[in-house]
């Protein structure tokens, strides 16, 4: 992938990392972000940044490794059943461009239908990625995910969105 991006490059990393969840490959969706990149699921609507109070995730390159580890581990109390996850990425937009630093800021909204025990939860909200470019591809450097009903009652959150 080399030259300028346009919205298509960024819809299809976007969509390739949606099927790596979908489809349990979480190594797969690990090695999308940059050695020190960090993923956030905010507690709170507009919440502006993840020390100002707890967040329902907060996980920097090391916490997303243990993450991935328990994900991976077929008998995992939480993962037993495993969830089977089906997501929609839509509304990509291009926020910010740094070019010198070949980065983006990129927007989108997804909806996430998670099915395990027989129950079946919807997720729903926005997305933002600062991605780079890493010798030819795109690295997630931080993912911010604002749910919907972020301050409302949760259970046990076990996949990534």
């Amino acid at each position: 992938m080399g030259g300028i991006p346009d919205l298509r490059d960024f819809e299809t990393f976007l969509f390739h990392e949606a099927r790596c969840l979908d489809e349990g490959r979480f190594e797969d969706w690990l090695d999308l972000f940059t050695a020190d990149g960090w993923y956030w699921v905010p507690s709170q609507p507009d919440q502006e940044n993840p020390r100002d109070t707890v967040s329902l995730i907060y996980d920097d390159r090391r916490l997303l490794e243990t993450r991935v580890r328990r994900l991976s581990r077929p008998g995992a109390h939480d993962r037993s059943p495993p969830s089977r996850t089906s997501r929609i990425i839509d509304n990509v937009t291009v926020e910010e461009v740094d070019a010198p630093a070949d980065s983006w800021l990129i927007g989108s909204r997804f909806q996430m239908v998670e099915h395990r025990r027989d129950r079946q939860r919807v997720f729903a909200g926005a997305c933002r990625h600062r991605l780079e470019r890493h010798d030819g591809h795109f690295r997630i450097r931080w993912k911010r995910v604002d749910l919907v009903n972020c301050d409302g009652m949760m259970e046990g959150l076990a996949v990534p969105f």
